[in-house]
């Protein structure tokens, strides 16, 4: 009699859904939630970086100097046989001009205004960037690594009532901010405030500030205007989620607080 072959039953086990804290504005936990299907796409740091790098280069504007630039004068050259170099000189003077080798002259390979800084990225890539960027907000060790701070029984991300977004008051933010254990982070993005190096601090951006919390709250709501002075705190509405606000200078895994009403709206239960 034939042996029967016993197959390998496959696994049909599916892990269990992962579930987060709802806080009040006390801080303390009214109910819990399921993290929507964004949070599990998979960790892209390549194309999160990639998106960032192109939404900063698509913001430059081109440059470059006039096309009379070191040239605005009559210029003569006095030839040879007096001793002195054969570059063009101002008329009616000695002083050298118009030559790159001169002082005032043209520059020798100028910036064009012609050039262009744009860089493309796929439209799949920036929405599996800013997916993945979304779901490395909720990995405790990417938010870490980054350099915030926050209450270690704290479930990321942070989720609040939606009363929150009545708050309009920078001083009632903070407080309840604090109540959540998220104002030792504001902290450190106001401490870290420093001159930057180089020329452009005179340039019109002399400081340089860390990244605080991005709070993300419903279109219109008064959360959204109060929290802006906040040290390193951005305000933006769920439709409005773009890779470089949730990952700055293309390093995943910032601190976000949502409202329960923004949260939801990004496909949760």
């Amino acid at each position: 009699m034939a042996e029967r072959k016993a197959g390998k039953k496959k696994n049909e086990e599916t892990p269990g859904e992962v579930v987060i804290n709802i806080y009040g504005l006390d801080g303390a936990v009214i109910e819990t939630i399921g993290l929507p299907p964004v949070f599990s796409t998979p960790f892209r740091p390549d194309l999160i970086r990639r998106a960032v790098v192109a939404a900063q280069a698509n913001r430059r504007q081109r440059y470059g100097p006039a096309t009379t630039s070191g040239m605005r004068h009559a210029v003569s050259t006095w030839g040879k046989g007096r001793g002195v170099a054969r570059v063009q000189r101002i008329k009616a003077g000695r002083k050298a001009a118009q030559s790159p080798n001169n002082v005032g002259g043209r520059r020798a390979h100028p910036p064009r205004p012609e050039h262009h800084f744009t860089k493309m990225i796929n439209v799949k890539e920036r929405r599996l960037a800013t997916a993945s960027a979304l779901a490395a907000t909720a990995v405790q060790s990417t938010v870490k690594a980054r350099g915030h701070l926050f209450k270690e029984d704290l479930t990321l991300p942070v989720v609040v009532v939606d009363a929150v977004e009545e708050l309009n008051r920078t001083k009632d933010i903070y407080n309840a901010l604090g109540s959540l254990g998220l104002d030792m982070d504001l902290k450190r993005a106001s401490e870290g405030k420093h001159i930057r190096a180089g020329r452009g601090k005179m340039r019109g951006r002399r400081f340089r500030q860390p990244k605080s919390i991005l709070i993300v709250a419903s279109e219109g709501s008064a959360l959204l205007s109060g929290a802006r002075n906040l040290p390193g705190v951005n305000t933006i509405s769920p439709k409005n989620l773009n890779t470089e606000l949730l990952a700055p200078g293309g390093d995943p895994g910032r601190l976000v607080l949502f409202s329960k009403k923004a949260f939801t709206a990004l496909g949760g239960n």
